[in-house]
This record gives C-alpha cells, sequence and structure tokens, in this order.
C-alpha cells in the first residue's frame, strides 16, 4: 500500500462536531487504501482519551497539544510578521519536526492536508501529489465577522480575511487539488482564486444514516408534556452562539406566546457565560455536552438553525434530517444543502419568518416532511458515495473545471425564499 501523510487541524475523532465529522470519515476511508501517517492537533482536553481509536487505524500518529488561550495570543505576533493569525496560531516546533522526519524517512507518495492552516508544515518545494481540503471558504467566514463585529474586532477580523484569502490562494496554487464542501463553495473560490480554477473540486459531506435513524428506540431527555425545539452545535463558536441568543431573545419568546408548553433546548459542548445565561429565560434550557444527541433529536418537534453567519455545509442541519426531523433553518444555514424548501424543510429569513414556520410545524402543518427530510438526505449524502470523488482525486483525476461546470442543481437561495 502506498504511504500517505494526512495533516489536519484538530484531532478527527469523536466525530461530534462538524469539521471532525468530515475528517473522520475521510480519514477512515483512506486508511482503507493508504498506510496513513497522522498528525493533528488536540484542543480539547477531553479528546486525549480517544488517541487510541486513531492509533489503532493508523500506521504511525503525531499528536500535538494547543491551548486556545496561549494560541491566541500567539497569534498576534502575524500583526508583526504579516501574516493572517491562523498560521501562528497553529505553529508548532514539534508538528514541523514531526512531518519533516516523516517526509524525509517514509515513503511518502501522497500528502492530504485538511484546512489551510496545516499547508504552513509542508514543504513549498515537495514534489508529491497533494491535496488540501479547504471545506469551507475561511477567509470569506472573517469577512462575515467584520461586518457584525464593532471596531478595533470589525478591523482585526477584515484583516484576517484578507490576509487569510491571500494564504488560501497560494496554498491553492502549488497543491494538485483544492477541495470544498459543496459545489456552491468551490464556485465561490474558484471565482476568488481564478488562477487555481482548474483544479478546484468538492465532495458532499455525509450522514451515517444507521447512525442517525429515527427507527431506533432513544429514552426522552424532555420534560413530559413539552413541545421541544432544539438546536444542536458547538457552543464555543460564535455563529452558534449568535444564532442561539438571537433565538433564544427575538423569536422564541415570540413562538411561546402562542405555544405555552414550547421549550428551546440548547444542546452542545462548551456553552460560554453568554449561552449559559440563556438558560434564565422562560422555557430555555441550556445542556452543555451529551454524550448522545440522537435523543434530542428524536424526541424534538422541531430542529432550528437560524444562523445568521454561516459558510459551507451545516452538519447540524443534515442529522436533523437524516433523524426525519423537521428543520426551519435560514437561507444561510442551507446554502450548499440540496434540498427543497417547502417540502425537505423549511426556510425563512428574519425574525418574523422563523416565528410563523415555527408555529406552523408545532401547530401539525407539514406532517410528511421529516420523511421527506431522510428521503432528501441519503439521496445526496451517503458518505462512501461522496468519498468515491476523493479516491479519483488522489489518482490525479480531477472532474470537470469548476468554471466549465453548468450551474449546481442545489437551492437557490435567492429563488427560494420563503
Amino acid at each position: 500500500m502506498e504511504e500517505l501523510l494526512f495533516l489536519a487541524h484538530r484531532i478527527p475523532y469523536p466525530p461530534n462536531k462538524g469539521d471532525k465529522i468530515r475528517s473522520y470519515h475521510l480519514l477512515k476511508h483512506l486508511t482503507e487504501r493508504y498506510r496513513v501517517h497522522l498528525g493533528c492537533f488536540v484542543d480539547d482536553q477531553e479528546d486525549w482519551q480517544y488517541t487510541s481509536h486513531l492509533q489503532a487505524i493508523c500506521d504511525e500518529t503525531f499528536f500535538a497539544a494547543i491551548k486556545p488561550r496561549r494560541a491566541k495570543l500567539k497569534s498576534l505576533t502575524g500583526l508583526i510578521s504579516g501574516k493572517p493569525l491562523t498560521l501562528p496560531y497553529y505553529a508548532h516546533a514539534g508538528m514541523q519536526n514531526w512531518v519533516t522526519r516523516t517526509l524525509s524517512t517514509r515513503k511518502i507518495a501522497k500528502i492530504f492536508m485538511f484546512s489551510s492552516a496545516m499547508g504552513q508544515f509542508v514543504p513549498r518545494d515537495h514534489a508529491l501529489h497533494s491535496v488540501v481540503d479547504f471545506v469551507d471558504v475561511d477567509s470569506g467566514k472573517w469577512t462575515q465577522y467584520a461586518q457584525a463585529k464593532r471596531w478595533p474586532l470589525s478591523w482585526l477580523y477584515r484583516r484576517e480575511g484578507r490576509t487569510l484569502l491571500r494564504w488560501e490562494r497560494d496554498l491553492a496554487a502549488r497543491s494538485d487539488t483544492a477541495l470544498f464542501v459543496s459545489e456552491a463553495e468551490a464556485r465561490h473560490f474558484a471565482q476568488l482564486a481564478p488562477e487555481s480554477a482548474a483544479h478546484v473540486d468538492w465532495f458532499n459531506n455525509g450522514v451515517d444514516f444507521e447512525y442517525f435513524s429515527p427507527d431506533r428506540h432513544y429514552a426522552n431527555p424532555y420534560p413530559a408534556d413539552s413541545l421541544p425545539l432544539v438546536f444542536t452545535g458547538a457552543m464555543d463558536y460564535w455563529p452558534n452562539v449568535d444564532a442561539v441568543v438571537w433565538f433564544a431573545r427575538e423569536i422564541f419568546p415570540r413562538i411561546r406566546a402562542h405555544y405555552a408548553k414550547a421549550r428551546f433546548v440548547i444542546v452542545g459542548g462548551r456553552p460560554g457565560q453568554v449561552v449559559r445565561d440563556l438558560a434564565q429565560l422562560p422555557g430555555v434550557a441550556v445542556t452543555g455536552r451529551v454524550e448522545d444527541v440522537r435523543p434530542w433529536l428524536h424526541h424534538a418537534r422541531l430542529a432550528v438553525a437560524p444562523l445568521r453567519i454561516a459558510r459551507g455545509v451545516q452538519n447540524k442541519v443534515l442529522e436533523a434530517m437524516a433523524m426525519a426531523l423537521p428543520v426551519v433553518a435560514s437561507a444561510q444555514a442551507l446554502e450548499g444543502i440540496q434540498a427543497v424548501p417547502g417540502c425537505d424543510l423549511l426556510v425563512a429569513d428574519g425574525a418574523t419568518g422563523q416565528v410563523e414556520q415555527a408555529i406552523a410545524i408545532l401547530g401539525g402543518a407539514y406532517p410528511g416532511m421529516g420523511a421527506a427530510a431522510r428521503a432528501a438526505v441519503r439521496g445526496h449524502y451517503a458518505w462512501p458515495d461522496n468519498l468515491r470523488r476523493v479516491d479519483a482525486l488522489l489518482n490525479g483525476r480531477n472532474s470537470v473545471p469548476i468554471q466549465q461546470l453548468p450551474v449546481a442543481q442545489v437551492v437557490s437561495l435567492r429563488e427560494h425564499r420563503t
């Protein structure tokens, strides 16, 4: 078997948040075809217990600890060097030494970089076949942040968007393939980096349909006789924080005025004080980290995804749909997801639209939406089917250049607003 170097900015296990879901299924798929050498960072103390799982499936592993608070301070050196803050945040002598040693002592044939930050550890003059999975256009995320923040953060985030895009373009240009999470995201990057458009590609995320099955028995975690609306996601991620604060304060009280038994439950690890404070509001609950998100989805009446800042594909939406749960999402949360609004899920922008759609679901409208939602994700988000694209790309067979493709048959958010 050929040897492959796989670098990831976060330990790809357990698959309990967006990027780790994608990186784990990708890594597992590659270990069936290559002898994989895995180098990754661990930024959550609880994740160290899972290193043995990855050691069992990889040929060699290197885990580097990263402390977010210290890394944030270190990232500020980018203001002096002119680099995006993302790069010094992840700069690590131990990781660099391990990568250098692995490339010099092992017969590495291919390199797979998961996220742009890992590109700094790969020599610019290497001659190996390399693929970088950007997942999302992260530079665009920082630009969105800038629009939502006041100075000086607005200036800092705008700078990060600008400098990170320059790094993304450089890394894409010297890679054989630049991957993204959806055709829409790939098209967007190809417009930003036309010099690399010929080798920009994508593969969809997937869902483990056996695991996320509505046909299993799950104990009900909610109070009896309640009407639960659930939001799932990592609660130390600012777009998620922004979404739940907005929903809890501006939208949910209007829903609860119609349905007094409605309960808004925020499910996700590492909630900060601003999220924990929401539990003081009538009908709002914050769980923190849970061992299994499926009972919270299975027994909810509705999943909400009111994101106002988003890039790529939202796994929280795919998983709720796979559990045959009706979803009310913002247009931003739906971007890149192949689903039909009004049939597979509901889309609403603005507080009034969110209120109206949630009330419709709680009132019994759209009785077949859950089944339609699961059928929709089964048709487009099966991991084995989507990962076959990666096999072809690693073998040097890019699909048709992105600029030559017809407009994707995915939801156009401008045409399907409700």
